[in-house]
């Protein structure tokens, strides 16, 4: 019966591009250390874009900005529009970071999508609104 095998039972594949692979090739950028410290379950992984946004330019550095507290503020604020979220797997959150030294913070319009990796397992994926 064609239900039970699937409707992809026997296509051939031309081109499959992995999560590993994203990872390795820099379009995804794993944060699950720092993210299990914030009470994570599953990996998370950020697109390039938002890894953009959390890595402060030399100018931020100086003004006291940081990589570590810009991601724990992007996971505590992820944290709370999960647990306010209809759906969980896919939420959409606007934490506030400052993009330039001597400006006030900004949101920065994101969504984050829960799916399953390479294996099928549980993963999650922080993108900037526009990214899919």
């Amino acid at each position: 019966m064609e239900s039970e095998k699937g409707i992809w039972h026997g296509v051939e594949v031309i081109h499959a591009y992995t999560r590993a692979q994203a990872l390795e090739d820099g379009v995804l950028a794993d944060i699950s250390e720092l993210a299990r410290e914030a009470g994570f379950k599953f990996p998370v992984a950020v697109t390039q874009g938002v890894w953009e946004v959390l890595n402060p330019t030399k100018e931020l550095q100086e003004a006291g900005q940081d990589w570590n507290g810009r991601t724990w503020d992007l996971l505590t604020i992820l944290r709370l529009a999960i647990r306010k979220a209809a759906s969980p797997d896919e939420v959409r959150f606007a934490p506030l970071f400052i993009r330039k030294a001597g400006q006030a913070a900004e949101p920065v319009a994101m969504w984050a999508k829960c799916g399953p990796g390479d294996e099928g397992e549980p993963v999650i994926t922080v993108m900037l609104r526009g990214e899919d």
